[in-house]
């Protein structure tokens, strides 16, 4: 099965340390019939011999030595069982870790659409509760299969060598046992793909809630978000159960056969004894070992059950691990380096979201020169966001081409486009973090003078150094604490930092006063040092009207372009209507 062949991939510099693991539990596990054995001999020997009184005298040193055996031969057994379970977890621990920290970094490397596609609830079900599933199949079912069938085997050929009949009178239970499991197996198998479903579900719905717990708290939706976090709570139960009692159906079979084992001891071994075939002591020695029989066919459910599990977790992990990322460097990308110019041309683009039949861009074609200030605006949904993803390469166009430099973003490296790219988006995103920490983090060696620097340009500084620890103050999950306008400049303050060739600002004053805007625009303007190409998602006009030249994006269309002068001419124009009700020149 291709889900285990990827466990033994994963265990590498582990497999020794594993096939160890089981090699000690096969011992630990053979070391069981030393009891039972030496037990025999006390009883043939020192009980029921007719000359069990001489053998007390004259064979003493045997009975200490066969005492000795069993007390000694225990406490290794005990010794190697514990380190086996020890060297099963550590190599199940560190298979974990690698599968994880693999997972984690390639969800890091998938494209947005992955995101688009895959909700952050089902995400981290799979690095969590699957990925333990899965880390349990090791280090416990694959403990318990090999214990299980070595005491099984081991136990079989011993009651063989004993009396084969018995032995064989004993054994044909276990078919019985084979096949309900597989029966089993298929029916439940199904059931944790859809439990597993379930659960992501269950998940999705918590995540979502508690990252959007200030929008329940502000429509006093509690009462209803808690409704329907128990409706997929009361599925999930409803699965489990219907999972659970599958296996309940099959266990009296199960338990039942295996209780069975112990009638047939009774009625064989008791008649053989009786008839002389077997000595009393063989038949201690069976009776010791019945266990060793009835315990594997009762751990083989559960084993089933486990694997099962096992599978439908694994399944969603492999999705995830061998998920590849479309957007990646081309083999002959330039190798360029350092700071770009920052000229950007789109020729012909096109674009469509999955899952939509509407293209979000068609056909846009522009050039912005190198330091020019471009601001686009538009009606929500026309295009905007979708035409800066573009640049750098959240998105590949599906038609046309998009040029940084004169050169395809296709044939840049990744990480230098998007390393000359300062991006503040519309949807800030802060980390729980230090202020401090949260502007450096495009460059973590940021020293803290020029931290404070693009504090300043962002018009952050002020509100920044009335918090309880100034730059350092930790900031709260999502910017807990911080006013949209604040969180606003933060995340421009963070763009600056990287000082880019490329500026983009995604609607990033629009939580901030006018007279903090124009703050902003003239530190942009004369104090940052250098010029950078900026792109500006704008809804004012006041933002608007002092960039080079403006782009009108309408049902993913250009339909107007020109600066703020010649736009204003245009009857019935989009920028003219926008203008004129937010300046008040409404005739």
């Amino acid at each position: 099965m291709f889900q285990l062949k990827w466990i033994w991939s994963n265990l590498k510099g582990y497999r020794g340390l594993y096939i160890f693991a089981a090699v000690l539990s096969v011992i630990g596990h053979v070391l069981y019939l030393t009891s039972p054995i030496f037990g025999q001999q006390i009883v043939d020997t020192f009980i029921e011999s007719p000359d069990a009184k001489t053998a007390i005298v004259e064979q003493r040193e045997l009975f200490f030595w066969l005492c000795a055996g069993m007390v000694g031969f225990t406490l290794i057994r005990a010794i190697i069982q514990f380190s086996a379970s020890m060297l099963y977890e550590r190599s199940s621990q560190a298979m974990m870790y690698r599968i994880r920290t693999y997972l984690f970094a390639n969800v890091q490397r998938q494209d947005m659409s992955y995101y688009d596609s895959n909700r952050t609830g089902d995400l981290m079900t799979r690095l969590s509760g699957d990925l333990d599933h899965v880390r349990h199949t090791v280090a416990w079912v694959g403990k318990t299969f090999v214990e299980s069938m070595v005491l099984f085997i081991s136990t079989s050929v011993y009651f063989f060598y004993l009396d084969p009949f018995l032995a064989l009178s004993m054994l044909l239970l276990t078919p019985i046992i084979f096949v309900t499991s597989n029966i089993f197996r298929k029916r439940v198998g199904p059931m944790y793909t859809s439990l597993r479903e379930t659960l992501s579900q269950l998940n999705i719905r918590a995540q979502e809630n508690i990252a959007g717990n200030r929008v329940v708290k502000a429509f006093a939706r509690e009462d209803f978000e808690v409704e329907k976090f128990q409706e997929k709570s009361t599925e999930y139960a409803d699965a489990s159960k219907k999972t659970a009692l599958t296996w309940w159906k099959f266990f009296p079979f199960i338990e039942t056969t295996a209780q069975g084992l112990a009638v047939i001891h009774l009625l064989v071994g008791g008649i053989f004894v009786m008839i002389g075939r077997l000595t009393f002591g063989e038949y201690i020695a069976f009776s010791g070992l019945i266990w060793t029989l009835s315990n594997p066919m009762r751990f083989i459910g559960n084993l089933v059950n486990d694997f099962q599990r096992f599978m439908a977790s694994a399944a969603k992990i492999i999705e995830v691990y061998y998920s590849r990322p479309m957007i990646v460097d081309r083999v002959d990308a330039e190798k360029t380096e350092g700071k770009l110019e920052g000229k950007i041309e789109f020729r012909d683009v096109t674009f469509h979201y999955r899952r939509s039949n509407t293209a979000a861009l068609k056909n846009i074609s522009f050039t912005v020169s190198p330091g020019e200030t471009v601001a686009i605006m538009g009606e929500t949904g026309a295009g905007k966001t979708t035409l800066i993803n573009m640049i750098p390469r959240f998105y590949d166009p599906e038609a046309g081409e998009i040029l940084v430099d004169d050169v395809n973003v296709r044939f840049h490296k990744l990480q230098n486009l998007r390393k000359n790219i300062g991006i503040a988006m519309q949807d800030v995103i802060l980390w729980s973090d230090t202020i401090d920490g949260n502007i450096a983090f495009g460059d973590t060696d940021l020293p803290e003078e020029e931290v404070k620097r693009f504090a300043l340009l962002a018009d952050a500084d002020g509100f920044i150094e009335k918090t309880p620890e100034g730059y350092e103050t930790i900031i709260g999950e999502r910017g807990v604490g911080l006013s949209g306008g604040q969180k606003q400049r933060i995340s421009l303050a963070r763009a600056l930092a990287v000082k880019p060739a490329i500026l983009i600002l995604d609607d990033t004053t629009s939580a901030v006063d006018l007279e903090t805007e124009q703050v902003i625009q003239d530190n942009l303007n004369n104090k940052l040092g250098y010029k950078p190409t900026r792109l500006i998602i704008a809804q004012r006009v006041s933002t608007a009207r002092v960039a080079d030249r403006i782009i009108i994006i309408k049902d993913g269309e250009i339909s107007e372009s020109g600066t703020h002068e010649e736009l204003l001419k245009i009857e019935n124009g989009y920028y003219k209507e926008i203008h004129d009700l937010q300046i008040g020149q409404v005739a």
